[in-house]
């Protein structure tokens, strides 16, 4: 990757239930835009959200140039953890975070799993 295409990647993207995607639009995380495939960078997932929509943000997510960062609640993480524990990529870093009704466990979390094999824990 050329140092260009690190400086593209300038935003984070949501996907999260709705008081975690407001309180992070109200910290100004939101970005609105008219070009086809990054019109929005956040997704609010309720009960009529289906997984597979969930998976078409992620993978929508994770292909584009301009997000450093996908945060994740951890329950919703769980609802596609095969699409989550296989990305592999450096960009967009991947965070699980914990929403108001849903505690994080930090043995669900994909990324410490890794670092904890890598230390042999």
């Amino acid at each position: 990757m050329s140092t260009d295409s690190f400086k593209k990647r300038t935003l984070l993207a949501v996907l999260a239930d709705e008081d975690t995607v407001t309180g992070l639009l109200l910290a100004g995380v939101g970005q609105i835009t008219t070009t086809p495939g990054k019109e929005k960078n956040f997704l609010t997932i309720d009960a009529k959200v289906t997984d597979e929509e969930i998976e078409a943000a992620f993978e929508q997510f994770t292909t584009r140039d301009d997000i450093a960062i996908l945060l994740i609640n951890q329950h919703i993480a769980e609802r596609i953890r095969w699409k989550v524990d296989a990305f592999t990529a450096a960009f967009p870093a991947i965070l699980e975070i914990p929403s108001k009704d849903h505690p994080y466990d930090p043995e669900k979390d994909s990324i410490l799993r890794r670092v904890r094999r890598l230390f042999g824990e």
